[in-house]
């Protein structure tokens, strides 16, 4: 009984080795190669599961989904031979996955280097054809739109890999000249700045001028409306005055005189040196006492 168990045993072992060594499955996420002693014997293996020779056959896969490269940042030079520092990736997948293990032995690496270079080399192609304001602004999308397009065709055919797209994280200038193009926009914001407080200042005058304008008319106007308003009211006291003079010239000569007496002596120790017979002391002269009447 225990021999026949361990033969059991012993068939179901070499059982589940023949068909793990014989069943081999290919996911929908994947791409497969079937190698015989090493040498590609079929590619483009549909997903699900298929056969092979135990211990002569060897399967490898790969991974069929969206990968991205992320590339090194390198120096790029403009029309103008200016130089950028660009940091860019790349989106990709295996379009002819005999191709790609032919090429790259189907190591990610390997890929990513071979990537890399034809990346560069068209990357130095586009900006080279450009200036640093297209690059920098409104054209970078054209630009990496002709470059996918352009490189895409040249990794199906040697490398068997599809570029989806490569983008630019990042432009920078070199360390050895941003300095100077630092110092350059600080030189035109200070010219802007000096352009902008001139025309203010310019501007204060006029404005300034403008007020002042206007002040001395108002000034005026009101000078010429007080003289006017005071000539008015001096002829009109003078009406007053001699009308006032004409119905009794005798007690306007006489309430003129009270007003003089009254600002000549108004403190105790003012002293007025006059004749006796001086028309300031008329009146006094013609008082007569109230019971003599």
């Amino acid at each position: 009984m225990g021999n026949r168990s361990l033969v059991v045993g012993a068939l179901i072992a070499l059982g589940i080795f023949i068909a793990y060594e014989t069943l081999y499955t290919v996911k929908e996420t994947e791409a497969a190669v079937l190698l015989e002693f090493g040498r590609l014997i079929r590619a483009e293996i549909p997903p699900g599961l298929h056969v092979k020779k135990p211990l002569i056959n060897e399967v490898k896969r790969f991974d069929a989904r969206v990968q991205t490269f992320d590339a090194q940042p390198q120096r790029y030079f403009t029309i103008e031979k200016k130089a950028l520092i660009v940091d860019s990736y790349v989106l990709y997948r295996i379009s002819d996955v005999e191709t790609y293990y032919t090429a790259t032995n189907g190591d990610e690496f390997q890929t990513a280097r071979l990537l890399a270079q034809r990346v560069n080399t068209g990357l130095r192609d586009q900006f080279g054809e450009r200036t640093m304001r297209e690059v920098v602004s409104g054209e970078r999308d054209q630009l990496m739109t002709e470059l996918v397009e352009k490189l895409s065709d040249i990794t199906r055919d040697e490398l068997g890999v599809q570029i989806v797209d490569i983008r630019v994280k990042r432009i920078d200038l070199p360390e050895d000249v941003s300095q100077s193009v630092f110092e350059r926009m600080k030189t035109e914001r200070e010219r802007l700045a000096r352009e902008y407080r001139s025309k203010g200042r310019e501007q204060a005058e006029v404005i300034q001028a403008k007020a002042d304008r206007e002040k001395t008319i108002i000034e005026a106007d009101a000078y010429r409306e007080a003289e006017r308003i005071r000539g008015d009211g001096d002829a009109k006291a003078a009406r007053i005055y001699a009308q006032a003079y004409n119905r009794d010239p005798e007690f306007y000569g006489f309430y003129r005189s009270l007003l003089a007496y009254r600002g000549s002596f108004t403190d105790r120790s003012d002293l007025l040196l006059l004749s006796p017979d001086s028309d300031f002391f008329r009146y006094f002269k013609n008082l007569e006492p109230a019971d003599s009447r």
